[in-house]
């Protein structure tokens, strides 16, 4: 049980996919100007990532590894994450058009991203099973989201502060993004 639980840990904080890994940066700077569209974006890359791990890990074992297709495991992967991307993007556009209006061309985008596809790839990798698959792509979610959201939030209090001209824009998210990078080294003793 205690294996499991760094396993969460370890995904969300230490290795944390954006801020240590450097993986689903495009999102994570474009998407970073509000809280709540984050926050959105968030839960739908936390729903992509733990089922496209579940999905990746059974079809990897139960497939690909019997029928000795292993080397096809990246074009897979990228199927799956495909469908699933828009079987979300669907669901928001009926349910909540609000969210898919604000998350815009970033939404299709998490197919592309490539967090997504390492969350997969690093699974079989770590040669985890089933149970530890799921909980690495759900600690991995979580930590893209936390990341985010700190973003958005820091972006939203930047933009009501007086910055200097060379500072505004990219540069100044781009500091504040390595700064929580380095923080975020902090939690390196945890595992």
């Amino acid at each position: 049980m205690t294996s499991l639980i760094m396993i969460v840990v370890t995904t969300a904080l230490v290795n944390n996919v954006v801020l240590s890994q450097f993986l689903g940066i495009c999102s994570f700077l474009g998407v970073s100007k509000q809280i709540k569209t984050s926050a959105s974006l968030g839960g739908a890359v936390i729903f992509v990532i733990t089922i496209s791990s579940a999905v990746a890990s059974l079809l990897y074992d139960f497939v690909l590894v019997p029928l000795n297709l292993t080397y096809l495991k990246t074009i897979v992967f990228i199927l799956v994450i495909a469908a699933l991307v828009q079987m979300v993007e669907m669901f928001l556009k009926k349910s909540a058009p609000a969210i898919y209006q604000a998350l815009g061309i970033f939404l299709p985008l998490i197919t592309t991203n490539c967090a997504v596809l390492g969350v997969a790839l690093t699974n079989v990798q770590n040669e985890y099973n089933f149970i530890e698959s799921v909980l690495a792509g759900f600690g991995t979610a979580i930590g893209f989201t936390v990341a985010i959201v700190l973003l958005a939030g820091i972006r939203e209090r930047i933009d009501e502060e007086a910055i200097p001209a060379p500072f505004r824009g990219a540069p100044i998210v781009l500091l504040c993004a390595s700064l929580m990078a380095i923080a975020f080294m902090g939690f390196g003793g945890l595992s």
